[in-house]
């Protein structure tokens, strides 16, 4: 049984794969320029060779690719989908009864084959790179700076050593009018050096400076023995028409060990990080359990709380001092009057004194388990993260292919803004939920995980309208929503059809109105008067009888829309809409409603809001009576302006 991959699957892969690894590589570029911006010091003026340089951004790339992957997934299926959905090739997928769904499962299977491979980048791949990366860093960072000494200004980059030059000679390396300002046997002892002219220049291995000068003075300061006044200093001065100084200066690069940097929860995959959480885990446990000790052991009030006994010579065995049952409360403050001053200032130091050992003590404890705890948080975050980045390709992808469709705009334009914008939203989450688990605030899958719950509702939302075609950016879709949600009054819109299949009979659509109107009338008959609190709470507006005329109403404008008279197709779009409101009738049951007015925080609330929902209702109904009138003129042929006031 040969198996053949369907050819719009082939086709979604085709065109999704090059737009991956494209944006992948742009984001890639994105992050990589941050952080050279960002640690641009550390290299600038190190004299470090290319291949270095080369390995050191490789390792750091390979770092970046967790911040890189995820809006990489979001922007490609944005412009994915987006594309199809401009150059109509989706609504074509639709028409052929392909559903958004289908269109999108080979991806799904990629991108869940892509988060696979993100899970074990993360526990194999990204600690080795980041234990590279980091080693390189800090030995790039420890590394002397290259010797390039500007001229008329002072150049501190020898260590030890501050150097003026106003003049050099870029042709033959000769330095004019030097002035060195020495102290390497201490700032006490400082040293003064000038010249004309000199030269500077490295030993084969690189580990000394040579400078020779010309033509000078050398001054130094020389303590003498005993007194340290200034009149018992010595200064010496030395006129000199060659000179050469040796300086330790170490210009090779010498890479860190990496060992110490694996020991860092950047350098473990998820055995290694699960091993030492238990074990700091267990350290905490134990020094935790030996404090409870012994503050359990320590004496209250000076008597104590345990004791060891022997007994028949047998091992010596902790007991509880059962405590001191007292016949009568103690006064201390006549016990404290009774002592001298001597005796009571005595009493008060030794108080002082045990409160602030305890203290300092207690203090020290705290800062020990305090470190152990943040060692343990960090290495959990770094194991949830090696989850998240799985979870958050797929998130990405079901926000950027619905998204993709709903837009329908491809290119490098809208999805670039749409994509920055929801993953600086996402990174914001992120961060903030990293730091409060950080610091201890949160528990760290609450915090690692923060961003992932909040954006996996949207993916499902945004999932949810795609595949069911719903307008989400359509405005007048939310204004409508907003004015059901407030129950203010909603308007329709009627177009003339191009082709009326039915078409509307004048006798039909007037018995129609007249019944609507009927029926409006006779509801604002029975409910002329705004209903008291115990009246609305246990009876309310009958729903069912509600329901019947948003029915009715909905029938004679959906007839009406098959019109071909312009002036009846305007006329129905002033019916307004009937909704049906929990708050026209809170509840069936009388000992319910009883209940509901007894919590005057529930009821109160409740009748406030349905009373005015009714009120609109019934400023609704009045207008379904107007219209219907104007309506029922309109057909008979003898609609006047008049009637357009007429209630």
């Amino acid at each position: 049984m040969s198996f053949r991959i369907k050819k719009l699957y082939l086709f979604m892969v085709k065109t999704f794969l090059p737009l991956f690894m494209m944006t992948f590589m742009i984001c890639l570029f994105i992050v990589m320029m941050q952080f050279l911006w960002r640690y641009i010091d550390d290299l600038v003026g190190k004299g470090l060779s290319i291949d270095l340089v080369a390995e050191l951004f490789f390792y750091a790339a390979l770092t970046l690719v967790p911040l890189a992957l995820p809006l990489a997934i979001l922007l490609a299926s944005l412009m994915t989908f987006g594309n199809l959905g401009e150059h109509v090739e989706l609504t074509a997928m639709k028409s052929s009864g392909i559903s958004l769904v289908t269109v999108m499962k080979p991806l799904v299977v990629l991108l869940v084959g892509v988060a696979i491979g993100a899970f074990f980048f993360q526990n194999d791949v990204l600690p080795k790179s980041q234990v590279k990366m980091w080693t390189l860093l800090f030995s790039m960072r420890q590394k002397s700076p290259s010797l390039d000494i500007p001229e008329g200004s002072v150049y501190t980059q020898i260590p030890s050593y501050n150097l003026y030059v106003k003049h050099k000679n870029k042709e033959n390396d000769m330095l004019y009018n030097l002035l060195i300002y020495d102290v390497s046997s201490g700032v006490g002892s400082p040293r003064i050096v000038s010249a004309d002219s000199g030269r500077l220049s490295l030993t084969e291995d690189k580990q000394h400076l040579v400078l020779n000068l010309f033509q000078g003075n050398w001054y130094e300061e020389m303590h003498s023995g005993g007194s340290t006044q200034m009149g018992n200093n010595l200064y010496r001065r030395e006129a000199f028409h060659d000179k050469e100084i040796l300086i330790a200066y170490d210009d090779n690069f010498t890479r860190m060990d990496d060992e110490m940097m694996r020991q860092q929860y950047v350098g473990k995959n998820i055995s290694e990080l699960r091993k030492t959480i238990d074990s700091v885990q267990q350290k905490v446990d134990s020094v935790g359990l030996s404090i409870a000790n012994e503050l359990r052991a320590q004496p209250v009030v000076g008597v104590p709380t345990r004791r060891m006994v022997m007994r028949d010579g047998g091992r010596p065995q902790t007991e509880i001092v059962r405590p001191v049952k007292m016949t009568r409360p103690i006064d201390f403050d006549s016990l404290m009057a009774a002592m001298s001053s001597t005796s009571r200032s005595a009493v008060m130091d030794c108080a002082v004194q045990n409160a602030t050992s305890i203290q300092q003590d207690n203090a020290f404890r705290s800062l020990t388990i305090g470190d152990d705890q943040f060692i343990i948080r960090r290495h959990a975050i770094e194991l949830h993260r090696k989850f998240t980045l799985s979870l958050a390709c797929l998130i990405f992808f079901f926000i950027g292919a619905p998204l993709g469709a709903i837009i329908r705009k491809g290119g490098l334009g809208m999805p670039v803004v749409i994509s920055v914008l929801l993953f600086i939203f996402y990174y914001m989450i992120d961060n903030m939920g990293y730091k409060l688990a950080r610091d201890g605030r949160w528990h760290v899958w609450q915090g690692i995980w923060l961003s992932s719950a909040v954006l996996l509702p949207l993916g499902v939302f945004l999932t949810k309208k795609a595949v069911n075609d719903s307008a989400v950016f359509n405005p007048d879709a939310w204004l409508n929503a907003i004015r059901r949600f407030m129950g203010l009054h909603q308007t329709r819109k009627l177009e003339m059809k191009e082709v009326v299949i039915n078409e509307m009979n004048v006798d039909k659509a007037l018995e129609m109105t007249n019944a609507l109107s009927q029926s409006c009338s006779d509801f604002l008959a029975d409910c002329k008067r705004r209903q008291g609190y115990l009246e609305y709470l246990q009876h309310g507006y009958d729903a069912d009888h509600i329901r019947n005329l948003s029915r009715q109403t909905d029938e004679l404008v959906e007839y009406l829309s098959n019109s071909r008279d312009q002036m009846v197709l305007g006329k129905a779009m002033d019916f307004p809409v009937i909704r049906s409101l929990a708050t026209y009738q809170p509840t069936t049951d009388r000992r319910v409603g009883m209940a509901l007015a007894v919590l005057f925080p529930v009821g109160l609330p409740l009748y406030l809001i349905g009373s005015r929902h009714q009120r609109n209702l019934r400023r609704d109904l009045s207008s379904i009576v107007t219209v219907c009138t104007q309506l029922t003129a309109i057909l008979q042929g003898n609609y006047t302006r008049d009637k357009e006031y007429t209630v």
